[in-house]
């Protein structure tokens, strides 16, 4: 069966349909093309036409004609648009014209490097060009690296390879620095929070050797839709960007279908749960032949849904190769082989978190299933791109959660489907952060007095502190690195953990191995003892976690459940920024907080029927963060008129809103904030409700929230009056078995009153 069969198939079955909300047919659309230019040289013509590329897409043409122009260039598509081209053109053309030449690739992640560098290589190959290409990476073998530093013409890497093994060592890169001409950066929008505001830190400290070393490189970007791409790429640079967006490839028609699983309690509010229906869905594409892919949000998600899947195409001798899991923590051996079976067609369907939303190449899908909102526009779109990415027809579905944000998308389709997607926000300017990369950058290069730090603001104070804190030391007008310590080394690019723990199977006690690994902060969630560690959907138990080693011991079991850990969060304040008394009697306030976290507490969750089997204790040490927040103290006349639980209740529903509207008028994923209320807060003594930025530092979202406090207000009273239930649900308030039989109530009192 295809897609257009089983699309016709499920809008003839009225269970199916009563719960859809919106089926969004997109027609087709023709590519729009261009002439290749004169300056394109013909052997790389003649290579592109042994694969069938007689002509550039529109955006292609266009971006070739702007960096042949000189200019920095920026170029935004959808998935599978051939926006590799736009770079590889003019970096082929140019060590086809120069054999000094030299490029660097730069890829969010390993796999799209390798993925990336297997496609060019064979391009270099069918030309028989002298062109050498060179993945330089932690996988890299050191006898390959000192030849990659002399002799690469294109060095693909990764924004940490760069920040800690290439421009600390740049004295043994004088080839690729004294020549470079081009740096690609793909998939820019993922470079957004703490990591874009790392990485634009990393480019400044990059460009700062190129200067030294006499060249000037040219900027090619890259990204899938967002809605400030030139903002993110200049701030990224920190230079003016060429925007090109018009779109020229084609597209195959796509339906999208926005299902929202039945209530199954209409009293309080419950839905079916989307697990359960998402598995429904995924099967049934399974059983018809439909290549695809689902989305998880979490990894737990992904895995329970691989084991499901897995179960349900078992051969007599127990083989279920043609459904894979795919998320981080996996091996990278372990995914290369998931990639492969994917673009050879021997795996009908993936069940991944967002590690496959980049473009890594994994053939011709027909389906994707997207199992809850993943939390932004641009991500939905970038995930529903994986389907018909060669011009036949797809299909989508969208199934919603009962959490409140995926209610809201499914009850209102036309705010996906026409809204702009988010802003990528960041800041490099962040204290934090660039406190980090004076030290490295300094390390690198002395400065000398009066140099900037790119666009940096306030060089000379942060050498002066520096110099203060005898971590450099001024002499001779130079600002020389003084520290034994190796700065890069204690900087991680995308979070504030330095190091990830390793993942052993002791199953076997003759032969321990390594089957993955994960990331400090969510350890304490998924590794502490006694927890089901779930890969590619089989169960191991945590035997024992070495939280100073870094090492969790796992070893096969058939428990017939899976664990879900507890997490509490406790703020303090550090520092008052800005305060306002409101004229309604309210207060307002901007500042710094720590965020202490501690997993205290886990369930065990039955498969198939998901009730709770029991709890279990976790005893591990807490993790702080220091970041920035803003807060609503609640007027007095208002809080000493309601009873402290019916209180409680309502603040609990205006938190639960404002994670609803919060993410949608900020324009940013709901895992970038978060928002608690405290009955009586640390932080000011009175009741107070909490949004803080989850990334150290912050990236600026409290400030924006601040500065939009009255908008976030009376849209999330809108949110709770366009709600049918009566007492409270997952769409607005939460539901009743939470807020309670007042909470709603209460809810709309409290914002009705903070929004007069």
């Amino acid at each position: 069966m295809n897609v257009t069969q089983l699309a016709d198939q499920l809008r003839k079955d009225p269970r199916f349909m009563e719960n859809v909300t919106r089926w969004e047919v997109m027609p087709a659309r023709p590519a729009r093309t261009a002439d290749f230019p004169e300056s394109v040289d013909g052997k790389i013509r003649e290579t592109l036409a042994k694969r069938g590329i007689h002509a550039l897409y529109t955006h292609q043409a266009q971006s070739l004609a702007a960096t042949e122009r000189g200019e920095d260039v920026t170029v935004v598509t959808p998935t599978a648009s051939g926006k590799t081209l736009c770079y590889n053109l003019p970096v082929l053309s140019a060590i086809l014209k120069n054999p000094d030449a030299r490029a660097l690739y730069l890829f969010p992640t390993k796999a799209l490097s390798a993925d990336q560098v297997s496609e060019l290589y064979e391009m270099i190959e069918t030309m028989g060009a002298d062109i050498k290409t060179y993945t330089y990476d932690g996988d890299t073998p050191a006898a390959a690296r000192k030849a990659i530093r002399q002799a690469g013409h294109i060095v693909v890497t990764n924004p940490d390879m760069l920040h800690s093994g290439i421009l600390p060592h740049h004295t043994k890169w004088v080839k690729l620095f004294e020549n470079l001409k081009y740096i690609v950066i793909d998939e820019i929008h993922t470079y957004r929070g703490v990591f874009g505001s790392n990485l634009a830190n990393v480019l400044r400290r990059l460009m700062r050797l190129c200067d030294f070393y006499g060249s000037h490189p040219q900027f090619i970007l890259c990204s899938a839709t967002i809605a400030n791409p030139k903002e993110l790429a200049q701030t990224l640079i920190g230079r003016d960007v060429t925007l090109i967006d018009d779109n020229g490839a084609p597209m195959g028609e796509k339906h999208f279908v926005f299902y929202n699983p039945p209530v199954i309690n209409r009293q309080l509010g419950i839905r079916k749960g989307s697990i359960p229906v998402t598995r429904a869905i995924s099967g049934l594409l399974l059983k018809n032949g439909i290549s695809a892919i689902t989305f998880a949000r979490s990894r737990l998600t992904v895995e329970v849904l691989t084991k499901y899947l897995k179960d349900m195409v078992r051969d007599p001798l127990g083989n279920a190769g043609r459904v894979r899991g795919y998320r981080g923590g996996y091996l990278p051996s372990e995914r290369r082989e998931i990639e492969r079976g994917l673009r050879a067609g021997t795996v009908d369907a993936v069940v991944s978190t967002n590690a496959l939303e980049l473009g890594i190449d994994i053939g011709a899908l027909d389906a994707c299933v997207l199992c809850g909102y993943p939390g932004t526009i641009a991500s939905a779109w970038q995930q529903a791109g994986r389907a018909g990415r060669r011009q036949s027809a797809s299909i989508v579905f969208f199934v919603a959660s009962s959490s409140a944000i995926d209610q809201y998308i499914v009850t209102h389709p036309d705010y996906f489907l026409k809204k702009t997607p988010e802003n990528a926000l960041l800041n490099p300017d962040n204290l934090y952060v660039l406190m980090s990369h004076f030290k490295c950058a300094a390390f690198e290069l002395p400065f000398e007095d009066g140099d900037a730090f790119g666009n940096a603001p306030g060089t000379e104070e942060m050498l002066e502190y520096l110099d203060e804190a005898q971590i450099l030391h001024h002499v001779g007008g130079r600002y020389h690195w003084s520290s034994e310590d190796f700065p890069a080394s204690q900087i991680s690019l995308r979070s504030a953990a330095e190091e990830n723990f390793v993942i052993i199977d002791i199953t076997d006690p003759a032969r321990h191995r390594v089957v993955g690994e994960m990331d400090r902060f969510t350890v304490p969630m998924l590794l502490h003892e006694n927890a089901i560690y779930m890969h590619e959907g089989r169960q191991f138990q945590v035997e024992k976690l070495d939280f100073e080693a870094c090492k969790a011991y796992i070893r096969a079991a058939d428990t017939g459940y899976y664990t879900d850990a507890d997490l509490n969060i406790n703020l303090s304040l550090l520092d008052i920024e800005k305060e306002e008394e409101l004229a309604r009697g309210y207060k307002v306030g901007l500042g710094e907080v720590k965020v202490t976290a501690l997993v205290t507490m886990f369930k065990k969750i039955r498969f198939d029927t998901h009730e709770n089997l029991g709890f279990g204790r976790v005893r591990l040490p807490e993790t702080d963060m220091h970041t920035t927040a803003m807060w609503w103290t609640l007027p007095k006349d208002l809080t000493e008129a309601i009873p402290s639980d019916t209180l409680k209740n309502g603040m609990m529903g205006v938190a639960n809103l404002m994670r609803i509207v919060c993410p949608l008028y900020l324009m940013c994923s709901p895992q970038d904030i978060a928002v608690v209320y405290q009955v009586k807060s640390p932080l000011t003594g009175e009741p107070t409700l909490i949004l803080y930025d989850q990334c150290p530092g912050g990236i600026g979202l409290s400030q924006k929230a601040f500065n939009m406090r009255e908008l976030l207000m009376e849209k999330a009273l809108q949110v709770v009056n366009d709600c049918g239930c009566e007492q409270g649900c997952p769409s607005c308030v939460g539901p009743v078995g939470e807020v309670g039989s007042d909470g709603k109530r209460t809810a709309v009192r409290i914002l009705r009153e903070m929004s007069r």
